[in-house]
């Protein structure tokens, strides 16, 4: 269910609630970093101590409202029982000839193999489809994460290629696997400029 009350979409599904919220939930964002910490850095770039800070979780919030308003990303925050367990983000929307944009997620360790991230991120790509009128969700991943590759696979991204050195994750570059979902409900006359 997508609550549009407000100007920043609230997705309830039958476990999670989808939001952005505001800076008053730094301090959880602090709290699932930090205990995530070992467990996400395979997968994600290097951070600073800054990262695990109120102060960086506060202002990253407030930004991702700005970027959502200013239809530049949808930076989900994923709640389990009014816990922050994980994040579903939609980055780099590019408008005009190529309605697309890159997808992200990330879920913490005790929630793993729940089916949960397939939860969010199905319902999330309906609010992106149906909602944003994107047509191209592109989503990438380390060859060695199958779990993260059998997600994408599960909501039906397709294989598109092999990009080596592609991004710097955990301080050194690392191959991924090219994967994107298509829009196929999308009329011509429904595209945001």
């Amino acid at each position: 269910m997508i609550n549009k009350a407000d100007k920043f979409p609230v997705i309830e599904t039958e476990r999670l609630v989808l939001m952005l919220p505001d800076e008053t939930a730094a301090q959880q964002m602090v709290s699932f970093v930090t205990e995530n910490r070992e467990h996400l850095a395979r997968w994600e770039p290097l951070h600073s101590e800054e990262y695990f800070t109120q102060n960086y979780w506060r202002e990253q919030l407030e930004v991702a409202r700005k970027e959502f308003l200013a239809e530049r990303s949808l930076k989900f925050v994923l709640f389990h029982d009014g816990q922050i367990i994980g994040g579903c983000n939609f980055t780099n929307i590019v408008r005009r000839a190529f309605q697309a944009c890159y997808l992200g997620y990330s879920i913490d360790h005790r929630f793993e193999g729940k089916g949960l991230m397939y939860e969010a991120v199905k319902s999330a790509i309906d609010y992106v489809f149906n909602e944003m009128k994107l047509h191209r969700i592109m989503a990438n991943y380390i060859p060695t994460n199958e779990r993260s590759g059998n997600l994408l696979k599960k909501l039906g991204f397709t294989v598109e290629g092999y990009a080596r050195d592609y991004l710097l994750i955990n301080g050194r570059w690392q191959d991924h696997i090219m994967t994107s979902l298509t829009n196929l409900n999308l009329k011509t006359e429904d595209i945001k400029k």
